[in-house]
């Protein structure tokens, strides 16, 4: 280095030496770099501290699965597969981001714990929803896109339905004609049917919580509150009814897009995502390589499996264990798969 460049880097260090910043000397496990790199712009912003604190606190003390009666529930469905012990890693996700999101993208919505708390907490300037399956998206319609009238019939049917085998049975072998019926119909399925599962085959709870049967899930003036909650975030939610990947699409070249990918598990010879819902056929490859393609940030979810790894590495996205409780309480791992 010549006179002048060094004169010029020195110049540069005490200026910057000034304003607070240090030059640190770190060691770096070689795999651990691409994570190290995408952090670099927080360490240069004092605003950042508490955020970069509690990560490190979390790399720390993440060995518990998280108490997801402390998460704020808003979703009207119970969801198997649900997110809602998730919610407190997305909302850091979003919080130590180095610019504010422009979208908050949940292609594979379903009961959408993840894309409802965002906008709930404002933490994205919009939430964009997708959901293939039909009967569920009536639901998000309803609340989202139907009006006043709408919404305040699906409520008033909810808090005055008796649950009775008949009365659910009436309800569910019948042929709703507008999208707000439809949505009583599939909450009643969802509220009714065994740990909530949507697709078809699955049986009507039995004995259900403390015996109480049909009734064990069916909370009408909470499910009718929730409805209205949502009703009154809908302008920072926009809902789609379609493809996922045709959404991921809409937002692929933006770079403050943040997607959150959750789809069925179906990668890996996984059986739980064809038994649990309707439309679970999904191209897992296809899916990877577009995520890779994206500019924005992405968090994908997915079952531990050999092969999910193995595209996670290929297509240069990084892998974390998530602790959860599954239907029968035991604690295993999940996987979160980033990409900063």
């Amino acid at each position: 280095m010549d006179a002048t460049a060094l004169e010029r880097q020195n110049r540069r260090i005490k200026r910057l030496r000034a304003q607070g910043v240090t030059r640190s000397t770190v060691l770096v496990h070689e795999e651990c770099r691409p994570v190290l790199d995408s952090l670099r712009p927080h360490f240069l912003n004092p605003q950042k501290v508490e955020t970069l604190t509690a990560l490190v606190e979390k790399l720390h003390s993440k060995v518990k699965p998280t108490n997801v009666a402390q998460v704020r529930h808003l979703s009207p469905f119970r969801y198997p597969g649900g997110k809602t012990w998730l919610v407190p890693e997305v909302r850091q996700w979003l919080k130590s981001a180095y610019q504010r999101p422009s979208v908050f993208v949940e292609p594979f919505a379903g009961g959408a714990i993840a894309g409802l708390s965002v906008a709930a907490e404002g933490l994205a300037d919009k939430v964009f929803l997708c959901e293939l399956d039909d009967d569920v998206a009536a639901v998000w319609e309803t609340i989202f896109h139907g009006t006043e009238d709408d919404v305040e019939q699906l409520t008033k049917k909810i808090i005055s339905f008796e649950v009775t085998l008949e009365n659910v049975r009436a309800v569910l072998d019948g042929n709703p004609r507008t999208t707000s019926n439809r949505a009583f119909r599939t909450i009643i399925k969802n509220r009714m049917q065994r740990g909530g599962i949507m697709a078809a085959g699955a049986g009507l709870v039995k004995s259900g919580e403390a015996g109480r049967g049909l009734n064990s899930r069916w909370y009408p003036e909470t499910l009718a509150t929730r409805i209205k909650v949502l009703r009154q975030i809908k302008d920072g939610i926009v809902f789609k009814h379609g493809d996922a990947l045709d959404s991921v699409r809409l937002y692929a070249k933006d770079p403050n897009a943040f997607f959150f990918v959750d789809p069925p598990y179906t990668a890996g010879g996984k059986k739980a995502g064809s038994r649990l819902y309707t439309f679970n056929e999904v191209d897992h490859e296809g899916l990877f390589k577009l995520m890779a393609s994206v500019q924005g940030s992405v968090m994908m979810t997915y079952d531990d499996s050999s092969e999910v790894r193995e595209m996670a590495g290929r297509y240069g996205f990084r892998i974390e264990l998530v602790p959860m409780k599954n239907t029968h309480h035991a604690i295993i791992n999940e996987l979160l798969i980033l990409k900063p």
